[in-house]
């Protein structure tokens, strides 16, 4: 069995060719978020077309209404909102196709074939354009009656906080991604969590929003994906350390924290792991 895997993101977006459970074509482009929902598609489709495949797992970088298969909204790309993307997909790939948003399609491909194995509950947080969180137990997405379930970065880290993209103010998103870490600080990510007075900072506030997921879900593991989360050690071992300091110590919670194994394939994977539902 073939499967075509697609990551859609605010910043770029991957597909991939898996025979059986093997990822053997990978490609990524950046998104052009002037072009919008149809200069993706389009690509999308170009991509797809030199290759060959029985099935589809997407996973969409935004609020995603699992049992409509429709895309809730994108705040990072316009023309998504309201959008029926399998139901596209499939009449153009001529092939059932199936979609989450990719916090829980990640959590899928960190569960069964990364950092998360043999781990439940499983919190898997990418940390990237934007923040998203997704809730793996016994191997299943908690996704919640109305698909919003593990939405982390859409809680609020710091009271009456700057203005965030969702109309509230001072969410983990606006606090930590990378989207607001260049506007804020006219630099990216990866060169500021270089500078050890910066991180010192910076992981107080993702601590924050973390010790939300550990107080109300207790992980057996939480693993952390996206660009950001490949700055390692030097992000980790902080973090660690200030989730110590922060998280209730007569809770003896677990504060197993991890970076994603499959780096940038978590989401391809765990597309892999949501086709096999079809």
């Amino acid at each position: 069995m073939k499967t075509l895997a697609i990551d859609i993101g605010g910043t770029k977006f991957s597909l991939g060719l898996f025979e059986g459970d093997r990822l053997v074509q990978r490609e990524s482009q950046a998104t052009d978020s002037e072009g919008g929902k149809d200069w993706m598609l389009a690509r999308i489709e170009e991509i797809a077309s030199g290759w060959q495949f029985d099935r589809c797992g997407i996973g969409f970088g935004g609020p995603v209404k699992f049992d409509d298969q429709r895309v809730a909204l994108s705040t990072h790309v316009g023309g998504w909102k309201d959008f029926h993307l399998t139901k596209y997909l499939s009449d153009r790939l001529k092939v059932p196709a199936v979609m989450d948003n990719d916090a829980n399609v990640g959590a899928l491909g960190e569960g069964f074939h990364g950092a998360g194995r043999g781990h439940s509950p499983l919190f898997y947080m990418t940390l990237s354009t934007g923040i998203g969180g997704g809730i793996l137990i016994d191997g299943k997405p908690l996704r919640g009656p109305d698909s919003y379930a593990g939405e982390i970065g859409h809680i609020n880290i710091v009271p009456d906080g700057p203005d965030c993209l969702c109309g509230s103010r001072g969410c983990f998103e606006r606090m930590c991604c990378g989207l607001w870490m260049r506007r804020d600080y006219g630099r990216p990510a990866a060169e500021l969590l270089k500078e050890l007075e910066f991180v010192q900072r910076y992981v107080v506030l993702l601590a924050r929003g973390l010790k939300a997921a550990i107080m109300i879900l207790n992980p057996s593991r939480i693993v952390i994906g996206g660009g950001i989360a490949k700055a390692g050690d030097a992000l980790f071992v902080p973090l660690r350390e200030e989730l110590g300091r922060q998280v209730t110590s007569w809770s003896q919670a677990r504060l197993d924290v991890q970076p994603a194994a499959l780096v940038d394939d978590s989401v391809l994977y765990g597309a892999l792991e949501l086709a096999k539902t079809l």
